[in-house]
């Protein structure tokens, strides 16, 4: 049992005789009984079928006299689904005088041509045809396996390339290099961020999302009818005439109720600044995070991160102070024309000493009310339209447009060892990258060599 366990844990071993490509060749001399043949044993396990095995019997020469090995030569003692094939080797006699492996191979012919139980089988014996029938057999089976063989080399040339292209390109030496490399990678960024932001990739379509819906919302709930109660149209009305009443219109008046309404307008105004402004953040985190290149390098990754937060800051604080310019423009000069009006409705049925004599009394009050509400909410409905202009003029736009410019500008004056800070790539990702590049070149040589087999055949 051991030494049946030796022979298939070596062949095993070192002719991967369980390979389905491998042939077998079952050697058995015939002057032993073939059921107790390793050989034989060995490769009925691994090849029930006798698909890849060649039986060949030796020592036939050696034969007691009145035996023959024919039984076994034409397949009726044990049979193989390819013929058996006898040779006869050197004697130690015959090697001990350096007989040659012609002489040799002459007198084996001789042998089974001379011999009256194997002349008829003499055409299919010998070593001569042994190498002839593993020859036709392997290039039988390589014509057969090379569909194969080429499909699973293109397979894994793909997988190759699939993973050098997710490890990324080497790092070069030289600072122009390593500048370059940089510089590319954060186009790639930028690329993906603006397909954010124009709705190539998702994402964008929440800035639209705030101007629609949430900052008209928002400045809805301000309530300006509240805002223009009686009472507070009467406190602010009585507070600006001050010491002397007003005579006709009470001017100051209607600036101060109007100026409270517009201020409030500021607090929408810069909660969508701040809201575009987190949406523009977020869609950085996800462009970093689909930027595959940038994986490759955690520092530079961190820094573009922090370098695309940091231009979103100033665009920020650049667009609230725009966006409030807008509202205190409108508190600061009314739009005259919607005033114009006012005279002509006393001149058409009013009656002016209402303004002087009963200039508090609820009618009065409630006009004036109505009126400031008609021209606040002409002023809200102007500035729901150019807030939001002002927001993607300065924010958005800009974010497209100069991104990493601030970026940009600080690497050029760096020098090779803070751009190799930079480009601190993992070692066993560097290590596995050669590898790789060195199976591709084996696979990608033994892919135009097989597919140059497969042409000329």
């Amino acid at each position: 049992v051991w030494a049946n366990y030796r022979v298939m844990h070596c062949v095993n071993n070192f002719f991967g005789i369980f390979q389905p490509n491998c042939i077998i060749l079952a050697v058995s001399p015939a002057n032993q009984d073939l059921a107790t043949s390793d050989a034989i044993k060995i490769s009925r396990e691994v090849d029930p079928k006798g698909e890849r095995t060649f039986g060949v019997l030796t020592k036939i020469d050696l034969m007691d006299k009145g035996t023959d090995a024919v039984d076994i030569l034409e397949g009726r003692a044990y049979r193989l689904q390819f013929p058996w094939i006898g040779v006869v080797n050197r004697s130690q006699q015959d090697i001990n005088k350096s007989v040659d492996m012609i002489a040799a191979r002459r007198r084996e012919r001789d042998y089974f041509a001379n011999t009256p139980e194997y002349k008829h089988l003499a055409h299919r014996m010998g070593s001569e045809h042994l190498a002839k029938s593993l020859s036709k057999h392997l290039e039988s089976v390589i014509k057969s396996r090379i569909p194969g063989l080429q499909s699973l080399i293109t397979k894994t040339v793909a997988e190759l390339e699939t993973e050098l292209t997710r490890l990324g390109k080497p790092i070069a030496n030289d600072a122009g290099g390593k500048l370059y490399t940089i510089m590319e990678i954060c186009r790639m960024f930028d690329g993906i961020y603006k397909e954010h932001l124009d709705g190539v990739r998702p994402g964008g379509e929440k800035i639209y999302h705030v101007f629609d819906n949430q900052f008209p919302v928002a400045i809805k709930r301000l309530q300006f009818d509240k805002q223009l109660s009686m009472e507070n149209v009467r406190k602010l009305i009585t507070e600006a005439d001050g010491y002397q009443p007003h005579l006709i219109a009470p001017e100051q008046g209607y600036r101060r109720l109007i100026e409270s309404c517009l201020v409030s307008i500021r607090g929408p105004a810069e909660a969508a600044v701040d809201t575009v402004h987190g949406i523009l953040k977020e869609l950085v985190h996800k462009a970093i995070n689909e930027t595959h290149e940038l994986k490759q390098f955690p520092t530079l990754r961190v820094e573009v991160g922090n370098a695309a937060f940091e231009s979103l800051e100033r665009m920020r604080d650049e667009s609230k102070k725009n966006t409030l310019k807008l509202v205190d423009m409108e508190t600061s000069y009314l739009t005259v024309d919607f005033f114009r009006k006012l005279p002509q409705d006393v001149e058409k049925g009013g009656n002016p000493s209402h303004s002087i004599f009963d200039r508090y009394n609820d009618s009065y009050l409630r006009r004036i009310g109505t009126t400031v509400l008609a021209y606040v909410n002409m002023v809200s409905s102007t500035l729901r339209n150019s807030i939001p202009k002002s927001i993607v003029y300065c924010q958005v736009r800009e974010a497209k447009r100069s991104l990493l410019d601030h970026f940009f500008t600080e690497l050029g004056a760096r020098e090779i060892r803070q751009l190799s800070k930079l480009l601190d790539e993992d070692p066993a990702v560097m290590e596995r990258r050669t590898n790789l590049a060195k199976r591709l070149e084996l696979y990608r040589s033994a892919q135009a060599e097989i597919d140059a087999v497969a042409w000329s055949k």
